[in-house]
């Protein structure tokens, strides 16, 4: 019993400590800047078993929503565009609480490319698999609690935090020594 308390602290502790409010200047990510953000929606968009509904326009919006004020903040010198791509996603639907506690999952890609050379810089698109927030609703079910709406909002936003951390990990930001790139020279 000790190890199941433990375990949850120290999920609701990473979950606390990895986001950063929107309304905070973030620590830049190199040179990156937003250029075009193009939110889509697999051909073969899946619905896991036992899922709401949703549709491809909901998930265009509630990606959107999420990712454009988390990476409109970056004032870098480069523009990059981002291509969202949500392939599938399971919104609990209510159920049995605590038993059959549902959870709602999203399975996106993203693509990267660089503005002033119209470079892809992610040779395939990579995937992520986030799932909702850890809180006492999701303990008990968020298909019990939460709206379809409220639950993909949930999951757009982890998915742009996620996307955001794996960003600052990438070296297409910055210069071989590590550093954003130098804003470049201005025209005369």
């Amino acid at each position: 019993m000790y190890r199941i308390a433990l375990m949850f602290a120290l999920a609701l502790g990473l979950a606390a400590c990895s986001e950063t409010s929107l309304d905070e200047r973030p620590d830049p990510i190199g040179d990156f800047r937003l250029g075009f953000l193009v939110p889509v929606t697999s051909e073969n968009l899946t619905k896991g078993p036992v899922s709401r509904e949703a549709t491809p326009e909901e998930w265009k919006a509630a990606m959107e929503t999420a990712f454009r004020p988390r990476f409109e903040r970056y004032e870098g010198s480069s523009f990059y565009h981002l291509g969202v791509i949500v392939e599938g996603y399971v919104l609990a639907q209510p159920g049995v609480p605590v038993v059959l506690a549902p959870k709602s999952a999203l399975i996106f890609s993203v693509t990267v490319i660089e503005d002033a050379t119209q470079m892809q810089l992610t040779a395939e698109p990579k995937q992520f698999t986030v799932l909702e927030d850890f809180s006492a609703t999701s303990i008990v079910g968020s298909g019990l609690v939460l709206s379809k709406e409220q639950q993909m909002a949930n999951l757009a936003d982890n998915a742009a935090v996620r996307v955001e951390n794996w960003l600052r990990d990438q070296p297409w930001f910055y210069d071989e020594a590590g550093e954003a790139a130098a804003d470049p020279e201005p025209l005369q």
